[in-house]
């Protein structure tokens, strides 16, 4: 578009002056498709440019009789056919003329929806990018619900547009708004609809037990009719250039902080677009009447999981591991979760609780679990080591039964008792035990007090507990000793009163 005074200038140069296009458009400044354009809109014949001829011309008959056959048929198509009769021009050309003649599907006109109070609610999700929590890089979406009527904005960003999620957002919305509207309209999401054939629709079976919960009747879209749910669709805009448009926030639960505070304020105190004499908020509070009561207890949103519990005690749940109790280990549990706890069930027992946690690669322990396990293997050692001394020295069972019965530390005395077997042997061992409860010394002290007696009555050098290395070549390897005579030379010979 020119200014008004550049256009009357235009038609006086001309059609006064009689300047030619060119010099009236060097004088203005503007190029000479301009002035011809200025002047043919007034009427003048020197603003008509009759069109040159076109190779193409011959076959734009077939051109638009083909296209009004076949209306999405492709410009390279087409081409080849051209080609195939005689059109000598390029491709790129082609184009251009093919979408000068292709018939435009006729511009639809719709009407504008009107819902009374209460009556309807529309819901979508919107995403909103990223976010890092930890290790983990989280999809943030946001659950919208708006009421078609007073158009009350509800928020509320999640991580990941799980079926939990969803519902969870149903029910935040619904306390919020204070009541529940009798029809949602639902886009053709999977968290709505499953599967549908024209009219044949297989609702989410989780949603419709929401539904009955709540007593509202879901009711999606038509395909490819977004108009149909234009409130949700400029609530979404709404919230990302109005709310979250260079927000700062710590974390979700910030950011949810924010967007509460948000929609009880800045998004209630515009304007109603139903009634422009009254804000949102106003227009809300004569709807919240209009709406269905809630129920007297909020239906359970929890997200269910089946996990496989390995040789070690955790179940993996959402990128981490949660502990179990050692003995629930080669089973398969149920996960429940909320946003902010995580429980590990078996059967009808909840056998551990966690607090949940969006990171990854976390491992989230309880100590009793931890501690359970670690006394277990204490206890399996021991049980191993009474097991290999009762097969060895078969007194040995006899002499910790004794030591039990005292209240004594059978975990040292069975170490103990493994360290003898290991440096005299089994008979040895035996013979020992039986002397030492026959004398009454039923300890290990007593024990160890025969070998070294029997030991030295017959003469042999003490015994030694040494732990070879396993590699062979260190093992078998044999070493020399020399004379030690040699070390006198060090620092020069020394007198013997030195």
């Amino acid at each position: 578009m020119i200014p008004a005074e550049l256009e009357a200038k235009i038609l006086r140069l001309h059609h006064a002056e009689k300047w030619p296009i060119g010099t009236v458009a060097r004088h203005v400044g503007v190029h000479h498709s301009t002035v011809r354009r200025v002047l043919a809109q007034a009427g003048l014949e020197a603003g008509r440019v009759s069109p040159r001829p076109s190779m193409a011309d011959p076959f734009i008959p077939f051109i638009v009789a083909t296209l009004d056959k076949y209306p999405r048929l492709p410009a390279s198509r087409l081409y080849d056919m051209v080609k195939e009769r005689g059109y000598p021009g390029g491709p790129d050309h082609f184009r251009v003329i093919v979408a000068r003649h292709r018939p435009r599907k006729a511009a639809e006109a719709f009407q504008r929806l009107k819902t009374l109070p209460g009556e309807q609610a529309q819901v979508d999700w919107g995403h909103f990018g990223k976010l890092r929590v930890g290790h983990a890089t989280r999809q943030l979406l946001a659950f919208v619900m708006v009421l078609s009527w007073s158009r009350q904005v509800f928020v509320r960003f999640y991580f990941g547009a799980q079926m939990a999620n969803f519902l969870r957002g149903h029910v935040a919305a619904f306390d919020a708004f204070g009541g529940v509207p009798r029809v949602l309209l639902y886009d053709n999401l999977k968290s709505a609809v499953l599967e549908r054939y024209g009219d044949a629709i297989r609702f989410n079976p989780r949603l419709l037990e929401l539904a009955a919960h709540y007593r509202f009747e879901p009711r999606p879209v038509a395909v490819a009719r977004g108009n149909e749910k234009g409130r949700v669709e400029r609530a979404i805009r709404f919230i990302r250039d109005s709310f979250f448009a260079a927000r700062e926030f710590a974390d979700i639960d910030d950011l949810n902080a924010q967007a509460a505070q948000w929609c009880a304020g800045r998004s209630a105190d515009r304007k109603c677009p139903e009634d422009r004499t009254m804000t949102v908020r106003e227009a809300h509070e004569l709807e919240r009447p209009k709406l269905l009561g809630l129920p007297d207890t909020p239906i359970i949103c929890d997200e269910h999981k089946d996990v496989s519990v390995g040789k070690t005690p955790y179940v993996r749940f959402d990128l981490n591991d949660y502990s179990v109790p050692h003995d629930r280990v080669r089973r398969v549990l149920q996960v429940r979760a909320t946003l902010e706890t995580v429980r590990i069930i078996d059967g009808n027992e909840v056998v551990a609780t966690h607090p949940r946690t969006f990171d990854k690669g976390r491992t989230i322990e309880q100590a009793e679990h931890i501690r359970a396990l670690t006394e277990q293997k204490r206890q399996g050692r021991k049980h191993r080591a009474m097991d290999r001394l009762a097969a060895a020295a078969p007194a040995t069972t006899q002499l910790l039964g004794v030591m039990a019965e005292r209240g004594l530390n059978l975990g040292s005395a069975t170490a103990s008792l493994a360290k003898l077997l290991d440096t005299h042997g089994a008979e040895a061992l035996q013979a020992a035990v039986v002397e030492a409860i026959e004398r009454g010394a039923v300890h290990v002290a007593g024990v160890r007090q025969e070998l070294e007696r029997k030991r030295h009555e017959s003469g042999q050098p003490p015994k030694l507990a040494v732990s070879l290395p396993a590699d062979p070549r260190v093992r078998d390897m044999d070493v020399k000793p020399h004379a030690l005579g040699s070390y006198d030379s060090i620092g020069g010979a020394r007198h013997d009163d030195e």
